[in-house]
């Protein structure tokens, strides 16, 4: 024993020495607890459970290289909102003025949350269950509400995947099926399919061919069998990526990750190339600074910063949770985050340089056909040839004689030029034209391709982008399912990975159905955006208010080997949950003020009307909200009145190897008395696996620990009476 200890004072000093709890058990040998007097719960010592149990806390799995890391994160993070969402709030909300407040709300909202959830995870080494377990119990519900958030955002998520198979292996053939309409034969009769013939050959194949979609969300009209089978393939590449668990998806991120960039590369180089691309970058980031003063804008930006970087889902705890706790997560959190927002650029200069060459073949096709019916006009007198300026020659027209004679036809013809039916032909108009998720994907961008040299090529490659991009979120989003239960409940890896995504096809069934386009809408609008609001809102809080935010930064300074900067903290305790809290208000008053409803194609009309949803629907959409935000208020309620056990009145005990290590440096002076009286400490045991205990600012720990750097399991001593419990 040392010499400076109290116990060895009072052997050689007459003096009254006060020992401590402290004292007594920081200098007691390490004892076998499970086969020692100290095992007062009564329960036999199972070697074999023993043993997985220190399997579990020593050989958790981990990643091949810092970069397998780096990929699986950006992988998850960059998906397909990248691709067709990014690029059509930057259209709507001021072209390259959007960027600003997306970049500011990325920096005090995206970064420090992003930041927290990969810290949380590095330093527990639990998914998302457990990790809020141990920082709160009563807000364990935290962990579960992303689970069921997870599951439904799954759900929906791997059919746009099945879609983009379809479409894939649909490419291999040329002409593209959807570069012209078919011609349906009656007997000697042959014409234009009437539904295609009134809206474009992209539009119908998109409607028609591939989702065979009903008229409304009432009609259901049974599975369609090619998406169905399609749905299958999706999710058995989902299942075989994680079967094995990071070793299995951790090889596949190296291409579902780098993939794309290849493709987005490849795509700019040639769309920059294409005739118009300038016009339509142009119109891309011309800056509409007026845009800017409106909180529109802002809420948009916000939800987009939320959502690209996977806040909430678990996923990128769970993939945190496989790193080494002395991995630099700082450095992490600000290189995925960046190269999220420049792949989001990325994209957005390709889809525009796209749709500025679709842009002007769509505005030379309208000079065309009005060019046709001024010939006409001519021809029949009602139009002047004298109104046709002299230097104007129809057989090679171009955009801009055409507009040189629509405004004089119109100046002239001012009382009856509605009749006359002319369009204005501007590029500006189809630039305009704002398209956003699969209106984009399978129909703006699909009808572009068809004007492609080599369009069965560039339609593979497309294809396959948007596979590999939906296949590393779909690999993060059920990690985030995946890891939390596993860990928390101890079940095999590969059992439970099969099972659950035979259960998410069988249920994803309703989405494969003629009417299912209209439940994917629901899912995506309803199901995640105000759970997981309220999700992010409460880690937050869980973390800066209820752990505490000194104490936190404390606990990075001693994982990461040095102190992170303090705009951290004023963003951890005050910035983000006022922001987030703002977000959240906002989404509300939005959920309100719009009325619930989605986009219907009418076959008969051969265009979209907008309907509400009827009143089953929105019990469904109800019922989402409420079932994804239930386990929040569930857990706290239960553990709050003690109908469930958090573990909390016990002492952090970590077993290794045989040994104990205790962690009471949590005892304050008017604890130690109640535990030697066997009283319940009134402080709960840091949740964290702690090099040195952390009292606060200005506190020193009682004791230096060894503790176990891959501990998880919190144990303690209780009356012989008193079961004891875990977290």
């Amino acid at each position: 024993m040392p010499k400076n200890s109290k116990v060895t004072q009072r052997e050689h000093s007459s003096e009254h020495v006060t020992e401590s709890v402290a004292d007594l058990l920081a200098h007691e040998e390490p004892v076998d607890y499970k086969r020692s007097v100290l095992n007062v719960t009564g329960e036999t010592w199972d070697k074999q459970k023993d043993g997985e149990e220190e399997l579990d806390a020593e050989n958790r799995p981990a990643w091949n290289s810092k970069l397998q890391y780096i990929l699986a994160q950006i992988g998850y993070s960059v998906g397909l909102g990248n691709v067709w969402r990014f690029p059509y709030l930057c259209q709507k909300n001021g072209g390259g003025a959007y960027l600003v407040p997306y970049l500011v709300l990325l920096i005090i909202i995206g970064l420090p949350l992003f930041f927290l959830e990969l810290a949380v995870g590095q330093r527990i080494r639990r998914g998302s269950i457990g990790v809020w377990n141990y920082i709160c119990p009563r807000l364990g519900g935290i962990g579960y509400a992303s689970c069921l958030v997870c599951f439904f955002v799954g759900l929906y998520y791997n059919v746009i995947i099945g879609w983009s198979i379809f479409y894939f292996f649909k490419s291999f053939q040329y002409p593209l099926p959807w570069s012209e309409c078919p011609i349906v034969k009656n007997g000697s009769v042959a014409f234009v399919e009437t539904e295609c013939e009134r809206s474009s050959a992209t539009t119908y194949f998109w409607y028609r061919e591939t989702l065979d979609i009903s008229n409304s969300i009432s009609e259901s009209g049974g599975l369609n069998w090619k998406m169905t089978l399609c749905l299958l393939v999706a999710w058995s590449l989902v299942g075989l990526a994680m079967i094995k668990g990071i070793q299995s998806s951790g090889k596949v991120m190296y291409f579902s990750s780098l993939f794309p960039y290849v493709v987005l590369v490849c795509f700019l180089v040639r769309g920059l190339l294409l005739r118009g691309a300038v016009d339509g970058i142009m119109h891309m980031f011309t800056p509409k600074l007026d845009k800017m003063l409106d909180p529109q804008v802002w809420r948009e930006a916000a939800t987009q910063v939320f959502f690209a970087l996977g806040l909430g889902f678990g996923g990128v705890i769970a993939f945190s949770s496989y790193n080494k706790q002395d991995n630099n997560c700082h450095f992490d959190a600000t290189l995925v985050s960046f190269i999220n927002f420049f792949t989001s650029v990325l994209a957005t200069l390709v889809v525009f340089a796209v749709l500025g060459f679709k842009a002007n073949i769509m505005n030379e096709k309208c000079v065309v056909e009005n060019a046709e019916k001024i010939l006409g006009y001519l021809n029949t007198n009602v139009l002047s040839h004298d109104l046709i300026p002299p230097h104007v020659n129809f057989s090679h027209l171009t955009a801009k004689d055409y507009n040189e004679m629509y405004r004089v036809i119109m100046t002239v013809k001012e009382g009856r030029f509605k009749e006359l039916g002319l369009d204005a032909c501007l590029l500006e108009d189809e630039l305009n034209k704002s398209v956003q998720g699969t209106g984009l994907a399978f129909i703006a961008f699909t009808e572009a391709m068809t004007h492609f040299p080599a369009s069965p090529f560039w339609s593979v490659m497309f294809f396959l982008m948007l596979i590999n991009l939906g296949l590393g979120s779909m690999i993060g989003t059920m990690s985030g399912i995946t890891t939390p239960i596993i860990d928390t409940f101890k079940v095999r890896k590969e059992v439970f990975t099969v099972g659950c995504c035979i259960f998410a096809f069988v249920v994803g069934l309703i989405f494969v159905q003629r009417s299912g386009n209209y439940f994917v809408t629901m899912f995506d609008d309803y199901s995640a955006t105000l759970p997981l609001t309220v999700v992010v809102i409460l880690e937050n809080i869980a973390v800066a208010w209820i752990y505490g935010t000194k104490k936190f930064m404390q606990e990075l300074t001693e994982m990461l080997g040095f102190q992170p900067y303090q705009f951290y903290y004023y963003t951890w305790k005050y910035v983000s949950p006022i922001c987030m809290a703002v977000l959240m208000t906002a989404s509300i008053i939005q959920l309100g003020v719009s009325p619930p409803g989605y986009s219907a194609w009418i076959r008969e009309e051969a265009a979209e009307k907008f309907l509400f949803y009827p009143t089953w629907a929105m019990a469904i959409l109800i019922s989402l909200i409420i079932l994804a935000s239930l386990p929040l208020p569930l857990v706290f309620i239960l553990r709050q009145f003690h109908l469930v056990s958090d573990g909390s009145n016990t002492l952090s005990v970590t077993y290794k190897k045989g040994r104990m290590m205790k962690d009471i440096s949590n005892l304050e002076d008017n604890d130690e008395t109640r535990f030697i009286l066997s009283k319940v400490p009134s402080e709960t045991p840091s949740p964290m696996p702690t090099h040195r205990s952390y009292l606060g600012p200005g506190s020193n720990s009682p004791m230096e620990m060894s503790s176990a750097p891959n501990g998880r399991y919190g144990s303690g001593y209780l009356l012989a009476s008193t079961p004891e419990s875990e977290l």
